[in-house]
């Protein structure tokens, strides 16, 4: 049976799923409910053969205002925890923290390409989430904030460790050091996303075209790529080499690259099957 979410929607749309935060009234502030079905849905989509990209987007005026404080306040002050030490109850907050690590993980750790829509404000947790993302869009209206220090928190869902393989080291230090907001150009300007588009529809159409160009693609050599380039991260150029060397001696000899050669001599577009 295929998950349901109060607060998350999933469509989809020929090889494109589109993942829909989905709380407007909330600004999709990111609460319980939230942080349980996020995995459940990016295992959903990552399990469909169907599924060749993925499209994150959101509805109501903003993208997410990040961390609900009212549901999960206590959460984030590590109170709650069970035990009668202190020493108990740390191990409870960690425990915590890497619940909701584990949630973000869902969408980098998913094998389809997965682009992040981004219109409103795109604040605190919606930078872990987005940074998450394969590739990034905004809006003109979209508003981004590594808010943590502003609340006296040390970001720890993984927006210090995804964000400097984003932006470079300044842009990096000076976003988390400040919290301030940037703008959608900003944004680009830094390269923190690809493109702004006009308003939040335009951007939800790029990025489903997008989705579209990407999924007619062979889904065995795009979601190859996608697990080269994330191995190949914080290795040399020779040991990423040996890497695809031997993805590839195990994954070229496809049906796809066969239909990619008749087509190309039959003068006609491709049909990958991901076989």
């Amino acid at each position: 049976m295929a998950p349901t979410s109060e607060v998350l929607t999933l469509e989809r749309d020929a090889h494109v799923a589109t993942l829909w935060l989905d709380s407007p009234e909330r600004r999709n502030a990111m609460g319980p409910a939230l942080w349980a079905d996020l995995p459940r849905m990016m295992e959903e989509v990552a399990d469909d053969d169907d599924v060749r990209a993925v499209v994150i987007a959101a509805k109501g005026p903003a993208f997410t205002v990040g961390l609900d404080l009212k549901t999960m306040g206590s959460a984030v002050a590590g109170e709650g925890g069970g035990g009668t030490s202190e020493a108990a109850r740390r191990k409870a907050a960690l425990r915590g923290i890497k619940r909701l690590q584990g949630s973000i993980n869902a969408i980098a750790d998913c094998p389809k390409p997965v682009i992040a829509a981004v219109h409103g404000y795109c604040i605190g947790g919606g930078i872990d989430l987005i940074c998450a993302c394969d590739i990034r869009l905004a809006s003109a209206d979209a508003t981004f904030s590594v808010r943590e220090t502003k609340i006296a928190i040390v970001a720890d869902l993984g927006t210090l460790q995804r964000l400097p393989g984003i932006v470079a080291k300044g842009h990096v230090a000076e976003l988390a050091y400040t919290g301030k907001d940037i703008s959608a150009d900003r944004a680009a300007e830094i390269g923190l996303v690809n493109q702004v588009l006009p308003d939040g529809e335009a951007c939800l159409k790029a990025a489903h075209e997008m989705a579209g160009e990407i999924a007619a693609n062979s889904p065995l050599a795009v979601q190859g790529t996608k697990a080269v380039l994330r191995a190949s991260e914080g290795r040399t150029v020779e040991e990423g080499l040996d890497y695809v060397g031997v993805w590839n001696a195990a994954f070229l000899a496809s049906n796809d690259l066969t239909e990619a050669f008749t087509a190309f001599l039959e003068k006609r577009p491709p049909t990958f099957t991901g076989e």
